[in-house]
């Protein structure tokens, strides 16, 4: 089996090294991709699927978001989708203008703050407030990020930019999980609400929005479902 993670909004490919510790004796093979720079979001869900190839993906947060963009447009890439805490988009235009404006705000704010400033708020949210500082792993998203890299994925990722893509959650065919926080009732919502459209699974693990980061039962109910499908 091989497995491609695409990380969240902050984040990097090193976010996933607690799981890949944790999965160190399991023979999945793993692949962990940074989000490129400067491109639009389904071309930056192309460019994810081109450098991970075939086989299970699984994203988190706006990760998830772009490897459901990929299973609508290559499915044949896309063996199993695993995704957590993500969303298929605001169908809603103007509450996904409203979304725009407001990212586009905390851009205005990181290009006048810097990134450490913003990291710190960022964090500093309830919905993070359940990890750990190893979990959250600040050393490694101050180290990866730019003003323009945080402001790019704000304005061209975000999900005030990203497509809705409710009316389509029924062309995916691959077998699909879908994972949520017990503590996070918006995305365990909008998860209930994705997977009888997809039929998918839901799991609900213990946590916020960083839910895989919280919950250390994760590895094991990702390999486990794998391994059934």
């Amino acid at each position: 089996m091989r497995a491609v993670f695409v990380h969240g909004f902050t984040q990097s490919a090193a976010s996933w090294r607690p799981l890949d510790a944790a999965l160190q004796d399991h023979p999945l093979e793993r692949v962990f991709l940074d989000v490129p720079d400067g491109l639009d979001f389904a071309t930056t869900a192309a460019v994810l699927g081109n450098a991970g190839g075939a086989g299970t993906y699984v994203g988190y947060s706006m990760g998830g978001r772009l490897c459901l963009q990929l299973a609508l447009d290559r499915p044949s890439l896309v063996e199993r989708l695993v995704l957590i805490s993500a969303s298929p988009g605001i169908a809603d235009d103007r509450e996904r203008a409203a979304r725009r404006e407001r990212d586009d705000a905390l851009a205005h704010e990181i290009e006048r703050y810097g990134v450490d400033a913003f990291l710190e708020r960022w964090l500093a949210q309830p919905m993070f407030s359940g990890l750990s500082p190893d979990a959250a792993g600040v050393e490694a998203r101050r180290s990866a990020n730019t003003v323009e890299r945080l402001t790019h994925q704000l304005r061209a990722l975000g999900q005030g930019s990203q497509p809705s893509h409710w009316d389509r959650l029924d062309e995916i065919a691959m077998p699909a999980m879908l994972f949520a926080g017990d503590a996070d009732p918006k995305y365990l919502e909008i998860a209930q609400q994705m997977a009888p459209r997809m039929r998918a699974e839901v799991r609900a693990l213990e946590g916020d929005h960083a839910c895989h980061l919280e919950d250390p039962r994760f590895a094991h109910l990702l390999t486990s479902w794998l391994e059934e499908v």
